[in-house]
């Protein structure tokens, strides 16, 4: 039986890995104040598709029998989590406390070729502040604050947060002349996948630019710096405007409140601009080294009117990690997790006679939060031993008048009392681990 390309699913032990980075996000982002949200799988295509362009990937939604005028018709799968989330804002915004945080992990389907890093169905994971009429800048440099602390802490390659702004890029398309700066971005913003030559004739091409205003785009869009000397750096290409000034000091203090997470880059690259219509200000791009041909797998920024209902506007700020896109391929190359289950104690079994006694054990291990589970069958001892090897569960308990617990993966065993005794910290849930990648060992 084939796989379904682009609908990607892990073995137990790799789940575990998901697990963990799961859990390390949510715990990142509820010690940050975040509440968690989880909008429905569906929403109507009028909405799915009013902002940006991605008709083409969006999967509709209907009965095998649905006939003409089926009440499910106009419905389609999120191919995101923020769009559903402005409608969710709109629809609760009486019971929301603004300015309100929110982290939402959930899937969203996207109508993509499949390749490496890119899926038909995939996990996100999503925070945004929105706030009603007005949304403090402040709130983008937390955003990126909490963000660049969750990625620190992931167990993967080096990550660089590329941040730019589109007030910085508006600005000095203006300051050169350019009466529509919202066909440039969409250009430039393809340097990192099309040849420099190849965007200088776009510019002039598609977006009607001179030779010289094509060139100083590119010279704006070279600018890459990890501390605050991009702001003398754009300023020598000799462009001014009130707009540019404004993004230019937005974006140091992003860059300056950013900077400081183990494990991550923060730089100013001014080649971000981000391809949906709605971003305003800030945004974001993510990149993982050794992987640079992901793209981008940790994007967002500012949107100050991507929710609305006529009378008020719900701006917001955010970033959205595809957890997909990044442990997909790193767990093909061998990310992968010491045990395929969450159990930290095998509980041996004498015979059948005896299994309530290792039942017993295995109940008073739970209470204390002990994830333990009891030998399915009474064979030699040797062969329990390793049935828990397989699964890589640490602790093998052997009931009796005295009970003793065996550290299988050094072989030490010592009396232990099922009331009190305890596995170290990091032995109580599955750790991630590396394991060479197939190509290490050809």
């Amino acid at each position: 039986m084939s796989k379904l390309s682009g609908f990607p699913e892990f073995l137990p032990a790799e789940r575990n890995v998901e697990l963990i980075v799961l859990d390390h996000l949510r715990a990142v982002f509820e010690l940050h104040g975040f509440a968690s949200v989880e909008t429905r799988a569906v929403e109507t295509m009028d909405q799915l598709l009013r902002k940006g362009e991605i008709d083409k990937e969006v999967y509709v939604l209907r009965r095998l029998q649905a006939g003409e005028g089926d009440s499910d018709s106009g419905m389609g799968l999120h191919f995101d989590l923020t769009v559903p989330f402005a409608r969710y804002v709109l629809e609760n915004a009486g019971k929301l406390e603004f300015p309100f945080r929110r982290y939402q992990i959930q899937k969203v389907w996207r109508g993509e070729r499949p390749q490496q890093g890119r899926f038909r169905e995939f996990t996100q994971a999503d925070i945004d502040i929105v706030a009603k009429d007005a949304l403090p800048f402040h709130f983008d440099v937390e955003i990126a604050q909490v963000m660049a602390e969750a990625l620190s802490g992931l167990p993967v390659p080096h990550l660089t947060l590329q941040v730019s702004n589109r007030k910085v890029l508006e600005g000095f398309y203006l300051g050169l002349g350019i009466a529509e700066p919202t066909t440039v971005m969409p250009i430039v913003d393809k340097l990192d996948k099309v040849p420099a030559d190849k965007i200088t004739e776009l510019l002039q091409t598609d977006a009607g630019l001179t030779a010289d205003q094509a060139a100083q785009c590119l010279a704006l869009a070279d600018v890459r710096t990890t501390d605050a000397s991009f702001v003398d750096d754009v300023r020598a290409l000799g462009v001014s405007h009130p707009l540019l000034d404004e993004g230019l000091e937005e974006l140091r203090q992003v860059l300056v409140g950013a900077a400081g997470a183990e494990g991550v880059d923060i730089v100013a690259d001014l080649r971000i601009a981000r391809g949906l219509d709605y971003y305003t200000g800030t945004v974001f791009e993510t990149r993982m080294a050794g992987y640079e041909h992901l793209g981008s797998i940790c994007s967002g920024g500012r949107y100050d009117q991507l929710a609305s209902d006529g009378r008020n506007t719900y701006p917001g700020v955010g970033i959205s990690l595809g957890v997909s896109r990044l442990l997909v391929p790193l767990v093909a190359d061998g990310l992968t997790a010491d045990r395929s289950v969450p159990s930290a104690v095998l509980v041996a079994l004498v015979d059948e006679e005896s299994r309530q006694a290792s039942v017993d054990v295995a109940a008073a291990l739970r209470a204390r939060g002990i994830p333990t589970e009891v030998a399915a069958n009474a064979q030699k001892f040797g062969k329990q031993i390793r049935y828990a090897e397989r699964r890589g569960i640490p602790f093998v308990w052997f009931p009796g008048e005295t009970h003793q617990v065996r550290d299988i993966r050094v072989g030490e065993q010592s009396d232990a009392d099922p009331a009190t005794w305890t596995p170290s910290a990091a032995d109580l849930k599955p750790q991630i681990l590396r394991t060479p990648s197939k190509e290490q060992n050809t």
